[in-house]
């Protein structure tokens, strides 16, 4: 591992000079200067859409620039592909992993290095590294096994062995406990200090300014500003990214009164491919005027449980989920919607939205049931573009035409337009999976206030996020899904971070809510791993 002499320290490492990309008339980067320098951690910000992700797979080499150039360590180069950026010093830990799930850790990391090196000279070089950056990894342990975090530390191994001077990770804590991302922090300080560069993208304000010295701040492709992070608060930091003042978006008080309209009782899943999670015994009371958050890692039967809900997998007992007391256990996806219910599932592409459809044909997907979408049965197409120009308008989906395909959206504003198109309906139960997932500050405050807005009208809203930040703002009560049991539901205010955090990672036996001085683990889940304990539904 070569580690930068304290005269290095300082010195610039990458530099961008009026660096440029274009793809037809639209232009992602424009003149964009952007400078790292050895010994920093360095965040990168900016909405989806503003050029962040164009930037990064230019330093990276999986694209090259239209105009201006990049420098590294004082020298012009064309970096001609992820491996030649690799060779120059460059590694890129990615926001979803690239590990196969039924290998070992050596055998993943011997897939990204040159062949010749036997697996237990590579398993000593691991432990050397975890020994000097504090990365706890076993090196002949199969990836199924290892949580989100410790997948991480193999993605960050396997750059590390590769002897990087510029480490870039692309949203790291998105699937991270607290103490998790602490760890993490831990790890990178390490790296800094032995004079790395780290370039950090988050849309975790609050995480930038923990971790970073400066940030980098893009907006429809131009730089426009680096600051020092600690001197300016994550407001400011936002108003920066939108270019507009904005707003806080907290909870309202609830209903204590709110009609209980959607109950799962004692759904059991058993596991459909080896590496599902099996549930078990779980509980849900989702009471109007109410939005419920369920905390928990990935991995641990979100995916599982988000198709239950939905009816693309059904049990085969009766009377084990309802809508307003009616039994919908073998309702399919269909028929649920006409029952009352709405849903965003987590995979926006392909899953809640078809890429290579318009967004008034991605309208017909949930709305064939509604009055007026299908006459005849035929299609009334001018029926669905008023209805996704309705959508557009309501929920600020920003759109290169009138009716475009989804695939010309950026991130946030297609998740906008998945999200518009159920809350526009007015659902009784809306179940949403990571609504907020990787879309930025401004499309993040929208999402939630909506979500917000359609409880205070009355419906259920029971929210699936790994965001505790996104959990403790929004929802009015918590519970935490884990291996595949879900803990009872505690009123948000009675939770802590790290309380959940805990829960999170399995640590149920040593939650205490030391603010309060309350055990959240007897309130939330008496044990956890007990099939029994997820009968305390919330209610």
């Amino acid at each position: 591992m070569n580690i930068t002499t304290e005269t290095d320290m300082g010195s610039v490492l990458l530099e961008a000079e009026k660096v440029t990309k274009r793809f037809g008339d639209f232009t992602a980067n424009d003149h964009v200067d952007f400078t790292i320098r050895a010994g920093e951690i360095h965040a990168l910000l900016g909405e989806n859409g503003a050029g962040k992700s164009t930037f990064v797979k230019m330093i990276y080499g999986l694209m090259q620039p239209d105009a201006g150039r990049i420098t590294w360590r004082g020298q012009p180069v064309t970096i001609n592909g992820p491996q030649h950026a690799r060779d120059m010093g460059i590694g890129m830990v990615f926001q979803h992993f690239s590990l196969f799930a039924a290998l070992t850790v050596v055998e993943n990391i011997q897939l990204a290095l040159p062949a010749g090196e036997h697996s237990d000279d590579l398993a000593n070089r691991v432990r050397q590294i975890s020994q000097e950056y504090g990365i706890s990894v076993d090196p002949y342990a199969r990836i199924h096994n290892l949580s989100v975090g410790e997948q991480q530390r193999v993605e960050i191994m396997r750059c590390l062995l590769q002897d990087p001077s510029l480490l870039i990770m692309d949203e790291p804590t998105s699937v991270l406990t607290p103490q998790e991302t602490d760890q993490l922090f831990t790890v990178l300080r390490r790296f800094r200090d032995n004079g790395m560069a780290v370039l950090f993208i988050s849309h975790k304000l609050d995480e930038i300014k923990a971790l970073t010295s400066r940030a980098t701040v893009l907006r429809r492709g131009q730089n426009v500003g680096s600051v020092d992070t600690k001197s300016k608060s994550s407001r400011q930091l936002a108003e920066m990214m939108v270019g507009a003042k904005v707003q806080n978006v907290t909870r309202q008080k609830a209903n204590p009164k709110g009609k209980v309209i959607f109950t799962v009782e004692g759904l059991n899943r058993p596991k459909h491919s080896p590496f599902a999670t099996t549930l078990r015994d779980v509980s849900i009371a989702a009471r109007s005027g109410e939005i419920l958050g369920i905390a928990g890692i990935a991995g641990n039967g979100q995916d599982e449980l988000m198709a239950s809900l939905m009816g693309e997998w059904c049990p085969r007992e009766r009377n084990i989920i309802k809508i307003d007391g009616k039994d919908v256990s073998q309702l399919g996806p269909a028929q649920r919607r006409l029952a009352g219910l709405g849903f965003v599932p987590e995979e926006r592409n392909g899953h809640a939205a078809v890429t290579g459809m318009t967004l008034s044909e991605n309208t017909l997907l949930t709305a064939h049931s509604l009055d007026g979408a299908i006459d005849r049965n035929m299609i009334d197409f001018s029926f669905l573009q008023r209805r996704a120009a309705q959508i557009i308008g309501s929920f600020d989906v920003r759109t290169p035409e009138d009716d475009p395909m989804a695939s010309s959206l950026s991130g946030g504003n297609l998740q906008k337009f998945v999200v518009g198109r159920e809350i526009i309906k007015a659902p009784q139960v809306l179940i949403v999976s990571q609504p907020t997932w990787g879309v930025d500050v401004g499309a993040a405050i929208f999402i939630r206030k909506a979500m917000l807005d359609l409880a205070a009208a009355g419906s259920a809203v029971i929210m699936l996020s790994q965001d505790l930040e996104e959990i403790f703002a929004i929802s009015h009560k918590i519970s935490v899904l884990h291996d595949g049991m879900l803990s009872a539901a505690v009123d948000a205010g009675d939770m802590t971070a790290e309380g959940v955090g805990l829960l999170m990672g399995g640590m149920q036996d040593t939650v205490t809510d030391t603010s309060k001085s309350k055990s959240v683990s007897k309130r939330a889940s008496p044990k956890l791993g007990h099939p029994k304990s997820s009968k305390r539904s919330a209610s």
